[in-house]
């Protein structure tokens, strides 16, 4: 066996393909947190600015 190829040996596609779909769903995931996260401060933005016009009358 050629020692440039001895990786192969090792190869797994089933690990690759696990390793691959786990990025996927986490990438995935961190987008809805960013996404919330924007919708949460969105909301505390409008909520000063509606106390900002309360006062402001």
């Amino acid at each position: 066996m050629a020692t440039h190829l001895a990786w192969a040996t090792h190869f797994s596609w089933r690990k690759f393909w696990a390793a691959a779909l786990l990025l996927a769903a986490c990438g995935v995931s961190a987008c809805n947190t960013v996404e919330g996260a924007g919708e949460d401060l969105q909301a505390g933005g409008r909520a000063v600015e509606d106390t900002a016009k309360d006062v402001k009358n």
